[in-house]
């Protein structure tokens, strides 16, 4: 996934109680009969956790013949993880690696020192309308892992647990959260779930992570009396527990985990804790010096 043109979100909302710590609005840009809607970062937050960036892609109809197109580019310093509501997308890498994601499973590439990857509609699905809404989104990874060896590794939807019961389902992506441990590696302490709640269904976020927020995808909610819409990520306050009320069928994700040790910097696909770093990475994208991606030609150029 590379970092697409999207407006900047609004987090000037005043939190409405203490247990919020703020109230970031992302807002829509239309690329194209494709809407995307950055989260992070934010001029608020740069970070909740580890995540650094966060951006919601669709709901989109895609109609016969058209699809979606990320030719290949570098990323370091960060993970990726792609996860799918609706639809289907290919990632190719330079690790030679080539694989479809559908609903519910995650793709997670470490890019750490660096690597270079693809994202395209299959050329079957290509030829009819197709439906697509997921959420991109780049983990930061610690000082001690920003060089280590790249990787990619996918996990089918059918190994990650599933928390199910009280008007609730809850399938944990990453990390650990309410007893269960999602198979996929990271490199540090987070945790990511995909929560759906029923009309009046409650759930109950226990302060075993420091920083903690939900992105409302579908529905509405209330907190501590206060109502809030889709289309909102809400930051917690550390140290409290957070009770969510959905007053009508809900979805939302779950995010969060241990602070990241200092700030990042981040231009256009490349995160570091090093600017002379990320000026290395754009000199060796410029001059060919990352792997390609086999059976892709085509690549992104260095913004100028």
């Amino acid at each position: 996934m590379s970092w697409q043109p999207a407006v900047e979100p609004d987090s000037n909302i005043a939190p409405a109680c203490k247990a919020l710590e703020a109230v970031i609005v992302p807002r829509a840009r239309d690329l194209g009969g494709f809407e995307v809607r950055r989260v992070l970062p934010s001029t608020q937050r740069q970070m909740v956790g580890p995540f650094i960036f966060f951006d919601q892609m669709g709901p989109a109809e895609l109609m016969p013949g058209k699809g979606i197109d990320v030719r290949p580019h570098p990323h370091i310093g960060l993970a990726t993880v792609t996860y799918l509501f609706d639809g289907t997308i290919v990632h190719r890498d330079s690790l030679g690696n080539v694989q479809s994601i559908t609903p519910g499973d995650v793709n997670w590439m470490t890019a750490g020192r660096g690597i270079v990857h693809s994202e395209r509609s299959d050329p079957e699905i290509r030829k009819r309308r197709e439906k697509l809404f997921g959420i991109q989104i780049w983990v930061a990874l610690a000082k001690r892992d920003e060089e280590t060896e790249p990787d990619f590794t996918h996990y089918a939807s059918a190994t990650l647990p599933v928390i199910d019961g009280e008007g609730k389902t809850i399938r944990l992506i990453v990390g650990s959260l309410f007893g269960k441990r999602s198979p996929v590696k990271t490199l540090s302490a987070m945790f990511y779930a995909d929560a759906v709640l029923q009309p009046k269904a409650s759930l109950s976020i226990q302060p075993e992570h420091e920083e903690r927020a939900v992105y409302l995808v579908e529905g509405n909610v209330e907190i501590a009396g206060q109502t809030f819409e889709s289309g909102r990520l809400l930051v917690f306050s550390p140290g409290d527990s957070i009770s969510v009320k959905a007053i009508n069928a809900t979805r939302m994700l779950l995010l969060g985990g241990e602070p990241m040790d200092g700030p990042r910097h981040i231009w256009w696909n490349f995160v570091s804790s090093s600017l002379d770093r990320i000026e290395q990475a754009k000199a060796d994208w410029k001059a060919g010096r990352f792997g390609r991606v086999p059976g892709d030609n085509e690549f992104i150029p260095l913004p100028e």
